[in-house]
């Protein structure tokens, strides 16, 4: 039997969004698109987080949910010497505290929250838009480079809830990972 990992996580921000912010040239601006910050979302699976503009996009199946570690943003923060940046800016649907997410590609894994569990399956690399020098920083784009999250294949139906979370995982995050704080030891299940 494969080992599993568990790690308390934190949920901060559940963004929903039903139309692109981002697209056009950076100069004319982002367009005015209603975006919720939410404390719960709906996933289904195969098709994403209900009312997002990548749900049930054919295009988008395996890549419909995008993760973010707030931890990345942060560090690229402190690099410019700009900041706090706004998480909900990166346009990402799922920012976590204390999850290093690079291990995680072509994983399968599991959020749990308040008694809810969603399983995922980690896609492709969240590569940032050049968007990200307007809408954070001049020199945000390559920073963000190699650290802008994951999108993920949702492979179960469930609620996301922000707060505090646990995140199961089949791969060991070895403690002073970027993300993964050193005083919490992953708890292992048979």
């Amino acid at each position: 039997m494969t080992e599993t990992y568990r790690y308390d996580v934190d949920v901060l921000h559940l963004l929903v969004s039903p139309a692109h912010a981002y697209f056009g040239r950076a100069r004319d601006g982002a367009a005015d698109v209603p975006t919720a910050d939410a404390d719960r979302v709906e996933i289904v699976a195969g098709k994403g987080i209900v009312g997002d503009r990548f749900f049930g996009k054919a295009a988008h199946m395996d890549a419909a949910v995008t993760l973010f570690a707030v931890e990345a943003l942060e560090a690229m923060a402190a690099e410019l010497g700009a900041g706090p940046f706004d998480p909900l800016l990166t346009r990402r649907n799922v920012i976590v505290r204390g999850a290093h997410l690079a291990p995680l590609l072509g994983q399968e894994f599991t959020l749990e929250s308040r008694g809810d569990a969603v399983r995922f399956k980690g896609g492709r690399p969240a590569h940032p838009c050049a968007w990200m020098d307007r809408m954070l920083a001049s020199g945000a784009h390559a920073a963000m480079r190699g650290r802008g999250g994951m999108r993920c294949r949702a492979l179960s139906d469930g609620v996301l809830h922000r707060g505090p979370a646990v995140l199961v995982s089949p791969v060991p995050l070895e403690p002073g990972q970027a993300g993964v704080p050193s005083l919490r030891r992953p708890g292992r299940l048979p």
